[in-house]
């Protein structure tokens, strides 16, 4: 398919995420507006271009000279953020099309998704300066989230700077910064995230094909409450998703959610079965909320891109193992018993009597040591049928222990870091991946350490680059996603 994206649009795109300049309209001296709320975020988050602030009545801001105009600015701007009340709106946005801006992200509400004729006509204004040559992210919207140059969403001063492999395209603002937090603290590194509202003039389709050539970015995350163009985005989708994961979170199937997304950015929810339809028939991966949808990105951006068939399970407690195979099969997985050789050297390194090492591997009790999991994940990746390998860590357990010894905190005996290193000894030797499922049904107030510990060893497994969940179904059902999907496309010769 012929790209829409033509070499002028793609300058465009860069000056919009990688701006060397931004203006920010609707900055007060006093009092807090979306518009100082934008401008502190920027300058929190350390944006590495040159700010201005905009407002008719000048002034400053903590010191910041508060130009009254974009023409008093004394260089050109590539990026402007527009945060006045919507009646404003059109007049600020014709100047910054005068003035040579390339790419203006409207933050104000109070357009079609208020249901009156006013808000309507308001927004057709806005398409029509759009249509005259300047790209437009919004109205309604919180904006841009890009790490690499410091642009950040409107609620976002805290959000990370460290790029990775995923762009987000969101017409809800509320999905988007929660999912930029999530993925902070979950391991799923973002290049460009995109909130656009209600979508006046750059929507879904437009940005799903620019995120489908951008070199930063690997894995496409989307949220969609409506399209306005259903052949093209089909059409586009099709083609993007052949050659990268796109993870679709389509909002408003149901009757009283398609209510929902109209009231919030003016869409139509659409068809349940035909959006299935749609999304199964590009090779798209549909996921039911945010959660699914980050942790499937988590997989995607930290897995090996293959064919997952065939898994091995180890951790402490049976009816762990029992878990595992019954939801392995709803996911598409197989969790095969080992060859008996294999077998009778993994229970060389497991506690006895007690454990069974047949697949899934029961460890018998939660205080295994890094080394026998070492020995116990290297002997079965030589199980040529394993594609890839699961521990379950019940780290909750160290409270116990820790308080029996007479111990302050757990941290002082679970040996997560050493596990993480052993572990990444093991991918780096097998070539097989592996994920670290750590559940923590002790989540009271007097458990604070354990949710602590769990959290510092989440951290230090992903800088591994081994991916971290708090369910084994959840993981379990994003391998299935990333298995899938490369199934899909090994089918269809791509």
């Amino acid at each position: 398919m012929e790209s829409a994206i033509t070499e002028p649009a793609r300058d465009a795109f860069d000056r919009i995420f990688h701006p060397k300049s931004v203006a920010v309209i609707g900055v007060s001296a006093s009092g807090y507006a979306f518009g100082t709320g934008i401008l502190s975020s920027l300058k929190a988050i350390g944006f590495e271009g040159r700010l201005y602030a905009v407002n008719p009545k000048g002034g400053e801001y903590n010191g910041m000279k508060i130009y009254t105009g974009l023409s008093m600015i004394p260089e050109p701007i590539d990026l402007a953020v527009i945060a006045v009340p919507a009646e404003r709106v059109p007049n600020a946005l014709e100047e910054c099309r005068r003035m040579g801006v390339a790419g203006v992200e409207i933050l104000s509400a109070g357009f079609s998704e208020i249901g009156t004729e006013a808000g309507a006509r308001l927004e057709q204004e806005i398409r029509d300066i759009a249509s005259r040559g300047i790209r437009v992210v919004g109205p309604n919207c919180f904006g841009i989230y890009c790490p690499q140059s410091g642009l950040t969403l409107l609620p976002g001063p805290d959000l990370s700077r460290k790029s990775g492999p995923v762009g987000f395209v969101s017409q809800s603002g509320g999905m988007a910064i929660d999912f930029a937090h999530i993925g902070k603290w979950m391991g799923v590194g973002f290049s460009k995230m995109v909130s656009f509202g209600n979508g006046a003039d750059l929507r879904e389709t437009e940005l799903l094909e620019y995120f489908g050539r951008d070199p930063e970015t690997r894995v496409i995350a989307m949220y969609i409450e409506g399209v306005k163009d259903g052949k093209r985005f089909f059409s586009v989708l099709k083609d993007v998703a052949a050659r990268k994961p796109v993870i679709v979170n389509k909002g408003g199937l149901t009757e009283a959610g398609s209510r929902a997304v109209e009231s919030h950015t003016a869409s139509m929810g659409g068809s349940k079965r035909i959006w299935e339809a749609v999304l199964r028939q590009a090779g798209a991966v549909q996921v039911g909320d945010l959660w699914e949808m980050a942790q499937t990105c988590l997989a995607f951006s930290l897995l090996p891109p293959r064919v997952y068939e065939h898994i091995t399970v180890a951790g402490g407690g049976g009816a762990l193992g029992v878990s595992a195979c019954d939801q392995a099969e709803l996911y598409g997985l197989n969790i095969p018993q080992l060859d008996p050789e294999i077998t009778k050297a993994i229970l060389e390194h497991l506690p006895r009597p007690g454990s069974s090492a047949k697949n899934p591997i029961d460890a018998a009790n939660p205080f295994v040591g890094p080394q026998a999991y070492r020995e116990v994940f290297l002997k079965a990746a030589g199980d040529q049928r394993v594609d890839a390998q699961i521990l379950i860590q019940l780290l909750y357990h160290y409270k116990s222990l820790s308080s029996a010894m007479g111990l302050s905190s757990p941290k002082e005996i679970a040996p997560y870091r050493q596990l993480a290193d052993e572990m990444k000894g093991v991918v780096d030797a097998t070539g097989k991946p592996l994920m670290l499922v750590v559940p923590n049904i002790k989540q009271g107030v007097e458990s604070m350490d354990i949710e602590e510990m769990i959290r510092e060893a989440r951290a230090i497994f992903l800088d591994r680059g081994i991916p971290v969940f708090d369910d084994l179904g959840h993981c379990l059902r994003a391998l299935g996603h990333v298995s899938r999907y490369y199934a899909l496309r090994r089918a269809r010769g791509l």
